[in-house]
């Protein structure tokens, strides 16, 4: 079972904190650190010193770790042009000598459109697929040739489809809980599906789907990643448990209920059940990017049990 980390900078953090944690997670032996998309704080952290863009930490990253993967969860479809978007990926992923992954979303949150003034259109994935077509049609366009796509939504023509990342095929991650189209799209493009804040079962039936969606797609089912996202709050006892769940503004219980939450044994325990509906790969969300002893924690109790 891979372990990576996942982040939420929106909620509060500057890029020193984030480095911080990268580097963290690569010291302990952690498969990746991602990040979330967002401009706008969420529930009642105040979000100070303000947003930090996901593409432009992510660059600041690959100069700066050496082995983890690097990564979104997920980049918001409404905030770049699927050729641009394409672009910064690919320099990313050379700068970071190829280990960059994307996760790429068809975007939800209006607040943060409204509050930055970016479009927030109402069909969101017919958009979504049309930009996987172009980031993946791109990449994958023999240098030398042109690349065209004459979509609803978007209009390339003549693109030399340039740069190339430095890994043969970036992975491309789609996720989510939507029965029909989810399904279909991370049948058709994705090397890895992530369910987020998931319960067991539902984490089961949506893997079926998506098993069904990539064989429907002339794929072989076993040729996607299948992943959780799920909160982290771990601790030695039932005190440090609790304290670091206040300091995130959640209940132990509920936190048990829909996360990783508890001992490092009842966390391995719980992780266990997700192996068995199909999960391969958990992104904790670390929601207090202060706390390294947490990291160090789960490093040494829980991931040391699953590896």
């Amino acid at each position: 079972m891979d372990l990576r980390i996942f982040t939420e900078p929106q909620q509060g953090a500057t890029y020193d904190t984030l480095l911080t944690v990268a580097k963290a997670t690569e010291d302990l032996g952690f498969d990746a650190f991602f990040r979330s998309d967002h401009y706008l704080r969420m529930g009642a952290a105040d979000g100070l010193p303000g947003p930090t863009d996901a593409w432009i930490t992510l660059a600041g990253l690959a100069r700066e770790t050496k082995r983890i993967r690097l990564g979104t969860l997920m980049t918001a479809g409404t905030f770049r042009l699927p050729g641009v978007l394409a672009i910064q990926v690919a320099q990313v992923d050379q700068m970071s000598g190829g280990r960059v992954e994307l996760g790429l979303g068809a975007g939800w949150f209006e607040e943060e459109h409204k509050a930055y003034g970016i479009p927030f259109p109402k069909e969101k994935i017919g958009r979504l697929e049309e930009q996987l077509a172009i980031v993946t049609g791109l990449w994958a366009t023999e240098t030398g040739k042109t690349f065209d796509f004459h979509g609803k939504f978007y209009d390339l023509t003549d693109s030399p489809a340039l740069p190339k990342p430095a890994q043969a095929k970036v992975p491309v991650l789609i996720g989510g809980h939507g029965a029909t189209r989810t399904p279909r799209l991370a049948g058709q493009y994705a090397d890895e599906f992530n369910m987020p804040f998931a319960s067991i079962e539902d984490t089961e039936r949506q893997f079926g789907r998506v098993r069904a969606a990539a064989e429907a797609a002339g794929r072989a089912a076993d040729a996607l990643t299948y992943s959780n996202a799920l909160v982290a709050c771990v601790g030695k006892d039932d005190a440090e448990v609790a304290r670091r769940a206040a300091v995130i503004g959640r209940e132990v219980e509920e936190l048990k209920a829909n996360g990783l939450a508890g001992s490092p044994a009842e966390v391995v325990e719980k992780i266990g059940r997700y192996a068995e509906a199909g999960a391969q790969r958990i992104y904790l969300q670390i929601l207090d990017l202060d706390d390294l002893d947490h990291l160090e924690l789960i490093s040494s109790q829980v991931q040391a049990q699953l590896s």
